[in-house]
């Protein structure tokens, strides 16, 4: 069973657009999937209520307690997980993780905050191999033409950590979400250039 975690202790990154759109892209492959949300905010959860009844079902983990084991019967799981989130829970996150993901938005305070963040995650797995392995950056509302893309091309260069994706800035994220949908819940002609800056996050989280 596939477990995907989406973590970056900053705020305002793009967790929750990352994991509903991830989590929506599980469902609508025909995967009994659930996403779990961790966040005190509830905002995935508020955002699988307004999911319209025709669309590939995903259902909602009520994450309480202690335990971040996925219920039987999921295949895949996805974890939206708040700021902050570290200690003992970061720890049990990584424990129960395939694959955890990293978005990061060009910006300095973004860029500062994940490099700190990083550098916590790899003390926490303690073998570099299995970090490299597991953890993917995910460039969050990227425009190549910018400068600000240019220096997040450099910084990420520099982390010794995949770069699992750069997703383009564009508003269907937004307009979307006010409906409880996903770029994938939704004609691909309508999405396609953003579809395209996924293909290859999936490709790394198969791999």
């Amino acid at each position: 069973m596939p477990v995907v975690a989406v973590v970056n202790p900053k705020g305002g990154v793009g967790k929750t657009t990352l994991a509903t759109n991830l989590a929506g892209f599980f469902a609508a492959s025909n995967h009994r999937t659930m996403l779990g949300d961790f966040d005190r905010q509830q905002s995935a959860r508020e955002w699988l209520g307004l999911r319209p009844a025709e669309v590939a079902r995903i259902e909602t983990w009520e994450a309480s307690g202690e335990s971040m084991r996925p219920p039987k019967g999921i295949t895949h799981v996805v974890l939206d997980t708040p700021a902050q989130f570290s200690g003992k829970r970061l720890a049990d996150m990584i424990r129960v993780s395939d694959r955890i993901l990293v978005p990061l938005q060009p910006s300095l305070f973004d860029v500062l905050a994940t490099q700190r963040f990083l550098k916590e995650l790899a003390e926490q797995f303690g073998n570099p191999k299995k970090f490299r392995e597991t953890v993917g950056i995910v460039g969050m509302r990227v425009d190549a033409r910018t400068k600000a893309a240019e220096q997040l091309h450099r910084f990420v260069d520099g982390l010794g950590v995949p770069v699992a994706a750069y997703l383009r800035d564009t508003q269907n994220y937004v307009h979307l979400a006010a409906h409880g949908l996903t770029l994938f819940d939704v004609p691909a002609q309508r999405v396609e250039k953003d579809r395209q800056t996924w293909r290859s996050l999936t490709a790394w989280l198969e791999s």
